[in-house]
């Protein structure tokens, strides 16, 4: 077996994961994994099912503790202790089963997102002062614009339970922008989507990271991330098998084998326009979770 490609320096790295390891019970889910991701990137994260994407995701975004590993974002170490701790660090995600607040508006869901950067207590929102007035009509204009960034703006006061699969995983992208993060976590945005709403996913990334950001991103057609990703990392059974440039990882052998079984020929990285089928539903997938659902349920690692 080839060894790993190993990333080169690029530019300034935003996140460097050292030896992340997790295991739950009998099952090692995550066994020394290393990843940098340099500032501005649109770095990838791919791997047959169950090969540890989500644990990933949550060891460093503070829903899972990890037993092991070392984790820095822009230069300071940083624990992945509590989700609040993580977000307040710098980094936002997203999660493979839609979680947003069922009952409330597209507006209301980004709020809460946003509040993570307010500063007022609880007893200016009791008194109501005028500090606690200006900052949340400042979060109601926030949340306005980042609705309209992702092409939410008449859906602003709509049930996020009402919106369509593929606007719900917008507003979940929003929601995320709104806390203003170093580094934007994307767990399978394109889960479910159909071809234009891929299409147009692809476009929203490619605009998020020209504003400057850095984008970490999960996901499963492997086009879309071959054709979108500055670099990408491959996971198997746990373990980093590869990492490099799309064009390295998709002609490496492990990756070939972890996909194919074989090293069979690279993968094909042009987008096909992909028709509906006579009675396809385009919004395969789940709806919105309401807020009590368990952090965890139907993810896949």
């Amino acid at each position: 077996m080839s060894a790993v490609v190993q990333p080169s320096t690029i530019g300034a790295h935003l996140l460097e994961v050292a030896g992340a390891s997790k295991r739950f019970g009998g099952v090692q889910a995550l066994q020394g994994v290393d990843l940098r991701v340099a500032e501005g990137q649109v770095y990838g994260l791919i791997g047959p099912n169950g090969a540890g994407k989500t644990t990933f995701f949550n060891v460093i975004t503070g829903l899972v503790a990890p037993d092991a590993g070392r984790f820095r974002l822009a230069g300071h170490d940083y624990k992945p202790s509590a989700v609040h701790q993580v977000a307040r660090a710098g980094i936002a995600r997203t999660f493979q089963n839609i979680r947003l607040f069922a009952s409330m508006t597209a507006l209301e869901n980004v709020m809460v997102g946003r509040h993570v950067r307010t500063r007022s207590g609880v007893w200016s929102a009791v008194l109501r002062t005028p500090g606690f007035k200006h900052e949340e009509a400042a979060i109601r204009d926030r949340a306005h614009a980042l609705l309209a960034f992702v092409g939410l703006a008449e859906r602003a006061h709509q049930q996020a339970q009402t919106l369509s699969y593929g606007d719900q995983r917008r507003l979940e992208i929003a929601r995320a922008l709104a806390t203003e993060p170093r580094l934007l976590a994307l767990d399978e945005p394109a889960a479910g989507m159909n071809a234009t709403e891929k299409r147009q996913l692809r476009t929203l990334i490619e605009t998020i990271r020209g504003q400057g950001r850095t984008v970490l991103i999960i996901e499963h057609d492997v086009k879309l991330v071959m054709g979108l990703c500055d670099r990408v990392s491959v996971l198997d059974q746990g373990r980093l098998i590869a990492a490099g440039t799309p064009a390295e990882v998709q002609r490496h052998p492990a990756v070939l084998t972890a996909y194919l079984g074989s090293a069979h020929e690279p993968f094909e990285t042009h987008e096909q326009p992909q028709e509906l089928q006579q009675g396809e539903d385009p919004y395969r997938g789940n709806w919105a979770v309401k807020p009590d659902a368990p952090h965890g349920a139907g993810d896949t690692a």
